[in-house]
């Protein structure tokens, strides 16, 4: 009978152990799925952000270039002047709305941090 009780735990052990093997894997499948999604959305995003930011700097040098071409005559220094405020006040901005979006973003995990929450209720009384 001893022999009888001694090995009835065993199984109910190795399915345990066999079902926490089971959730690591399947979360760590979860962690890294969305690690490669987090991985190309910021390629793709880097890449077109690139892009925008040379085609809007070659925008800015031309039309730079044509307002002080434009009052060259004039007043070219005020117009320098005027156009650097002008720069630094959208680069302000700019930096305070990034720095807005910076924060306020999305965890990168939160599928997988609600999933291991879920699992917790689960598996706690």
């Amino acid at each position: 009978m001893d022999a009888a009780d001694n090995n009835a735990p065993q199984p109910s052990i190795k399915r345990l152990g066999g079902a926490f093997m089971g959730l690591l894997q399947g979360h760590l499948e979860l962690i890294g799925l969305e690690l490669q999604e987090e991985k190309a959305r910021m390629l793709e995003l880097l890449l077109y952000a690139g892009i925008a930011l040379i085609l809007a700097m070659l925008i800015l040098v031309g039309l730079s270039a044509a307002i002080v071409i434009g009052f060259w005559g004039s007043s070219p220094v005020a117009a320098i002047l005027i156009l650097c405020i002008l720069y630094g006040a959208i680069l302000a901005a700019s930096l305070n709305r990034a720095l807005k979006l910076a924060k306020a973003c999305m965890h990168p995990f939160q599928a997988t941090l609600e999933e291991l929450e879920r699992n917790k209720e689960r598996l706690l009384p």
